[in-house]
């Protein structure tokens, strides 16, 4: 059995991109395989988030994860500070990651323009936590977005790096997964690369119709096509990236009915968050 290993960040309700690029993965691959799921708090606090609403986010997100059909009798839930020996490893990490590959990064590059206030180490070394978050239970499969791909990659580096250095074999090099599909990054809403809590571009799943309706309406779009065949503007295709993920053939019938319960059972489960 395959031990499988992810985690999403505790900075507010999770959206279409979440649910589309890992949340449906972690339910499907729960019965199969020895998952961890975690809630990455410590990956939150990149962005420098509310201290006064840390403990209801990580809430919120625990909320969800169990109205999406996440098992707590088969896979294990928990939270990324519980386990003090991720901060350890991520030292240890550190001692072999390098400046100049960690600021290559996009994720890197992209909140150093986005946040140029705000440039902090740990949004520098977010691969090497990443890393020791996989590695801690030597994971063989992580289900992640498209967004995540670089960083997997690294893990897989740092993994080796250990290894050659230690004269060991005891980093096992894990592997993303979409049961054999293409990694999923699902558009924003205003025309940007990524739907994301802090781009302010996401439908949340525990939005009402009302509110999801709102937002696809002031969607960024044209007045349309000006000639037969032409080229989409990167905008527009995304919203058909959109339609097609939630509409198209690897939809499952049972997502709409999971994304619409999320919101009342949130509710019920933990009524003070921000659900």
């Amino acid at each position: 059995m395959d031990t499988v290993l992810s985690g999403i960040r505790s900075t507010g309700n999770l959206h279409l991109g979440n649910y589309y690029g890992a949340l449906r993965n972690f339910i499907r691959m729960q019965h199969e395989n020895n998952c961890y799921f975690f809630i990455a708090d410590y990956h939150s606090l990149t962005t420098h988030p509310d201290p006064a609403i840390l403990h209801d986010n990580v809430k919120a997100i625990l909320c969800e994860y169990l109205a999406a059909g996440i098992d707590p009798e088969v896979a294990t839930i928990y939270v990324q500070s519980d386990l003090k020996e991720v901060t350890e490893l991520y030292l240890l990490l550190n001692m072999h990651a390098y400046m100049g590959e960690l600021a290559k990064t996009a994720s890197f590059k992209e909140k150093a323009r986005k946040q140029p206030e705000n440039v902090n180490a740990g949004l520098l070394t977010y691969p090497t936590l990443m890393a020791a978050d996989i590695l801690i239970h030597n994971a063989d499969k992580v289900p992640v977005g498209k967004d995540q791909e670089q960083h997997l990659e690294m893990t897989r580096k740092f993994a080796r790096r250990f290894n050659n250095f230690y004269g060991v074999e005891y980093f096992k090099e894990p592997q993303a997964y979409n049961f054999g599909e293409d990694l999923i990054k699902i558009p924003g809403l205003d025309g940007s690369g990524k739907m994301g809590k802090s781009e302010g571009n996401c439908i949340y799943l525990c939005d009402e119709p009302k509110v999801i309706e709102k937002k696809v309406m002031r969607a960024l779009t044209d007045s349309g096509p000006k000639e037969m065949n032409a080229v989409k503007p990167d905008y527009i295709e995304n919203l058909f990236k959109n339609f097609i993920e939630l509409h198209g053939d690897r939809c499952f019938k049972d997502d709409k009915a999971i994304i619409g319960g999320i919101a009342i059972c949130g509710v019920l489960l933990c009524p003070n968050s921000n659900i």
